[in-house]
C-alpha cells in the first residue's frame, strides 16, 4: 500500500508543478473579480477544474444566477464523469464503492491521462497519491496567485491573468491541427457566442456560452464523426 502511494506521489509531482503555474493565474483572476484569497482557494478546493472555475468566476462577477452557474459547470465538467467511468474499468478488486466515489472527485484531464497509462490495475493508494500532490499544487498556486493579485500593481496582475487563457489556447491549437472537428467546434462556438450576444441582447453571457457550446459540439459530432477501428477480416 505504501509503495503504491509513493509511486502515485512521484507520478503526480509533474502535474502539481504544472498546476502551480496555471492556478496562479486563476488566483489573480479571482481577486480581480472581487473575491478574497480564502474564497478563491475554497473554489479551487471544491471544483478542481480550470475551465469550470474561470467560467464560474466570470459568471459570479457578471451577477449570473445559480441556474446559469449550475448549467455551465455541468456542460464544461461532464467529461469528468466519462473519465471516471473509463478508469473504473481498470481498478483493482480492492477498490470499494466509497473509495471510487472519493477518487472520482479528484479526476482531472491530467490525472486521468496518468492513471489511464498505468499498465497495472489501479489501486486506491496509487490514485490517492497522484490526486493528493496534484490538488496540493492546484491549491498552493491559487492561494499564491490570489495573494499576489492583492498586492501587485494592476498592470502586472492583468498581464499575469492571461496565463489561464494561454493554457486553453495551448490545449486547443495542437488538437485543432490534427482534427478538423476540433477546429470547427472551437471556431463555430466562438462565432455562435458572438452572434447570440449581439442578436439576443436579453440573453445572459452564461446561457450564451451554454448554447454555443452545445450547438458547436453537436454540429461537430455530426459533421466530423469519429471513425471506429476497423475489425480485422
Amino acid at each position: 500500500m505504501k509503495q503504491h502511494f509513493t509511486r502515485g506521489l512521484l507520478h503526480g509531482i509533474p502535474i502539481a508543478l504544472g498546476y502551480l503555474s496555471v492556478s496562479f493565474g486563476f488566483g489573480i483572476l479571482a481577486v480581480r473579480a472581487g473575491l478574497a484569497v480564502w474564497q478563491a482557494t475554497l473554489i479551487s478546493a471544491a471544483c478542481v477544474t480550470s475551465a469550470g472555475q474561470v467560467a464560474g468566476v466570470g459568471l459570479l462577477a457578471a451577477g449570473g444566477g445559480l441556474a446559469e452557474l449550475a448549467l455551465v459547470q455541468l456542460t464544461i465538467n461532464l467529461r469528468y464523469a466519462l473519465m471516471s467511468l473509463s478508469l473504473s474499468q481498470k481498478t483493482a478488486e480492492s477498490f470499494s464503492l466509497p473509495k471510487r466515489l472519493l477518487a472520482s472527485f479528484g479526476i482531472t484531464d491530467e490525472i486521468f491521462a496518468v492513471c489511464a497509462a498505468e499498465p497495472v490495475p489501479l489501486t486506491f493508494s496509487y490514485m490517492a497519491g497522484v490526486i493528493l500532490v496534484s490538488v496540493a499544487g492546484w491549491l498552493a498556486g491559487t492561494a499564491l496567485g490570489a495573494a499576489a493579485g492583492e498586492i501587485l500593481p494592476e498592470r502586472i496582475s492583468a498581464a499575469l491573468g492571461i496565463v489561464l487563457y494561454g493554457m486553453f489556447i495551448a490545449i486547443v491549437i495542437p488538437a485543432a491541427r490534427r482534427r478538423r472537428g476540433v477546429l470547427f467546434a472551437a471556431l463555430s462556438a466562438a462565432a455562435i457566442h458572438l452572434l447570440l450576444r449581439f442578436l439576443v441582447s436579453s440573453l445572459s453571457g452564461g446561457f450564451s456560452v451554454i448554447l454555443a457550446t452545445l450547438a458547436a459540439s453537436s454540429a461537430s459530432a455530426l459533421l466530423f464523426p469519429t471513425e471506429g477501428k476497423k475489425e480485422d477480416a
